[in-house]
């Protein structure tokens, strides 16, 4: 533990020792000495400012769940993240869901009425949809691309352009990682205390056969980026909207013969670069910017001052491979991993960042289910409560200085 991290535990052993999963709300009571709490981040507090400024949010990938969100709004996190999903109205914040194998008919995210009928279903339950991660409209063929990628562009540009006229949403997160996307080997490895953590070995994919894609390189898929980034990056500042690109997870080579090619700091670079413009920013997810061997805080500094970061994904990571990007690794506590969290909270406030801020793949711990692994709401309690005081203790030493 580093000397900032034991400075900021002795200055904030109060604040730490109420806020705990069970006892979150008299600790919020306790820190605010019984005033009403204001709703809106960057509200100024009692000496401090209120999340250090940054937007708390949660992400809801299946959609608007009333257990999740009553939790959530009693931790005060109003932001959610997540998708457009036609049929989603107030009335029907859960619509069913299409058959698998079914033709798509209907509707499309990118249509204004769905966009305003999911905005409004959010709002009724109190909720801001402030960032779409995963956007529906962009998909295999253009990040391969393959015949049909140019009506999935013009696809894109109309839902970012929705997105902002009728949905006030601002911040897309996307990934070029086609075919195959987010992966792990094992979802139960055992964490601390028993809690079930993701974890991946690359020894158990490196020879798993190619998809039906045969083998992508990664020129093609730089060519195909370069592509993507030239026709939506001029449409995209034109509005205001960023754009917000997730490192590939995990970060290795390639995986069943399809390439990846965000796997490190100097591919950000040149991802950034290919179109210089405040809409071409980054998805500062830094668990896989840790296990690419790099400091956070240092990453977070760089494309900070280019105003680059857009949003944040808060979660801690612990290598256990030696290699760098790493070949294996498994999720952990927020307080337990490889990065200095502190350190990297406050790199954010540092830069002046005022976005999204959401934890990510957290334990599932004792008496709740693994069914989606990461997305626990108890190891999500742990974590707002964890995030939050590093946000106060920040945010009330940046003012005192």
């Amino acid at each position: 533990m580093t000397d900032k991290r034991r400075d900021f535990i002795k200055k904030s052993a109060s604040i730490a020792a109420a806020v705990t999963v069970g006892g979150f709300s008299s600790a919020l009571a306790h820190t605010h000495k019984g005033k009403k709490k204001e709703e809106n981040a960057g509200t100024k507090m009692n000496g401090y400012v209120k999340d250090a400024g940054m937007f708390m949010s949660e992400a809801y990938f299946g959609g608007i769940n009333d257990r999740r969100i009553e939790l959530m709004k009693q931790l005060d996190v109003t932001g959610a993240v997540g998708g457009i999903r036609p049929g989603v109205t107030p009335e029907t914040p859960q619509p069913p869901r299409p058959e698998a194998g079914s033709a798509a008919s209907g509707p499309n995210p990118w249509d204004p009425e769905v966009i305003k009928a999911n905005k409004a279903a959010w709002e009724k339950y109190g909720l801001k949809l402030n960032v779409i991660e995963g956007p529906a409209s962009l998909n295999t063929k253009t990040k391969l691309g393959l015949d049909g990628k140019d009506e999935e562009i013009a696809n894109f540009i109309t839902f970012m352009k929705n997105l902002k006229k009728y949905g006030d949403i601002d911040v897309i997160c996307y990934n070029w990682m086609p075919v195959v996307s987010w992966y792990r080997t094992k979802f139960d490895a055992i964490g601390r205390g028993g809690a079930l953590v993701t974890a991946f070995d690359y020894d158990d994919v490196k020879n798993l056969p190619a998809t039906e894609y045969g083998q992508v390189s990664k020129e093609s898929l730089w060519k195909n980026l370069e592509y993507f980034l030239k026709a939506v990056v001029p449409e995209a500042e034109k509005i205001g909207m960023k754009l917000a690109m997730h490192p590939d997870d995990p970060q290795v080579d390639s995986i069943k013969g399809v390439s990846r090619i965000m796997t490190s700091v100097e591919n950000f670079r040149r991802m950034t670069n290919i179109v210089k413009s405040p809409s071409n920013g980054i998805t500062m997810c830094q668990g896989n910017f840790s296990l690419m061997g790099v400091d956070i805080p240092t990453v977070v500094h760089e494309f900070g001052k280019r105003g680059l970061v857009h949003f944040v994904h808060f979660r801690n990571v612990r290598d256990l491979s030696g290699n760098k990007p790493s070949t294996k690794f498994e999720e952990t506590f927020h307080d337990e991993g490889q990065i200095d969290m502190y350190a990297a909270m406050k790199a954010y406030y540092d830069i002046g960042f005022k976005g999204p801020i959401r934890p990510d793949h957290v334990p599932t711990m004792a008496g709740d289910s693994n069914a989606s692994p990461g997305y626990s709401n108890i190891g999500a309690q742990f974590a707002f409560g964890y995030m939050r005081g590093l946000m106060q203790a920040i945010s009330t030493e940046g003012k005192r200085k």
